[in-house]
């Protein structure tokens, strides 16, 4: 795998690459804006350019990940709106800067049902995805479950993309805690495997582009979307089996649970540290 991190690109994006390069980091992952705010940002484009110069140097590949605002599935035509034009920008901003992927959630159906968030969601993503390509996928990430969020189980992300006429430019993350917390526990070799099987079957590993390494506060089959550092949660020392699964060698693999301000204080070089360990012995 391609161990890498979440860090900040406070003080210029390009900043990131530099940042990642420090920790050790063979991949790195940004927000390409504030994942709190609805306005979109647009970044210099030399800015952009200096992203890609970086990591092509450092050989580091870089993703997105879409602000936490985005529901692309609710009841609110506005939001909607907003979610569009907030996931255009952060394709145009991933694309400038070489990255491989923006990985966004699909956001909650609110109650409503899944079907019902599909058909709201799917057109959106079509329009969007006319920005993917040139080496930038879009991501749809698996979720713990909770809240009637979309993409649950492995059949959701499927239907999603069939929705959307399999583009040849949509793709999935699959996040460790996500995937524990909806009941797959990824540090049982059978269970996993089971669920890369299926995977296989209905979208293709093909399809599978990046992963989250993040350990769960939360036991198995929560549906409860709760981080934990490396090696601290419930899954603990048999994340090694998730790392090591052969079919998932040669992805990014990011951990989201540095500090707040992803710069590699003390804490954060220990967590990945054993990140690295683990790595290494799956």
């Amino acid at each position: 795998m391609l161990l890498g991190a979440h860090v900040s690109s406070a003080g210029g994006i390009y900043k990131a690459v530099g940042r990642a390069t420090e920790l050790g980091c063979r991949s790195l992952q940004v927000f390409p804006q504030s994942p709190r705010v609805w306005k979109p940002a647009v970044h210099p484009d030399e800015d952009l350019a200096r992203f890609r110069e970086l990591a092509a140097e450092a050989d580091t590949v870089a993703v997105s990940h879409a602000p936490y605002l985005i529901n692309l599935a609710g009841t609110d035509p506005v939001t909607i709106e907003r979610s569009e034009a907030v996931l255009a920008q952060s394709l145009r901003t991933t694309r400038g800067f070489g990255g491989l992927a923006v990985i966004v959630h699909l956001g909650s159906h609110l109650g409503s049902g899944f079907e019902a968030g599909l058909e709201r969601a799917a057109p959106v993503l079509e329009r969007v995805l006319e920005l993917a390509g040139d080496g930038t996928w879009l991501l749809l990430e698996n979720t713990a479950g909770a809240g009637g969020t979309m993409g649950l189980t492995v059949e959701e992300l499927a239907l999603v993309i069939d929705r959307c006429g399999r583009h040849p430019w949509l793709g999935v993350c699959i996040d460790s805690c996500h995937l524990y917390a909806s009941g797959v526990d990824v540090g049982d070799a059978a269970a996993l495997d089971a669920t890369l099987d299926e995977l296989d079957s209905r979208i293709g590993l093909d399809r599978l582009k990046a992963l989250h390494i993040n350990d769960s506060q939360m036991p198995l089959g929560s549906n409860r979307d709760r981080h934990a550092r490396v090696g601290e949660g419930l899954i603990g020392e048999r994340l090694s089996v998730f790392l090591g699964r052969p079919r998932l060698q040669g992805l990014p693999a990011v951990l989201e649970t540095l500090g707040h301000d992803g710069k590699g204080g003390e804490d954060d070089m220990r967590e990945l540290e054993r990140l690295w360990r683990l790595g290494v012995g799956g």
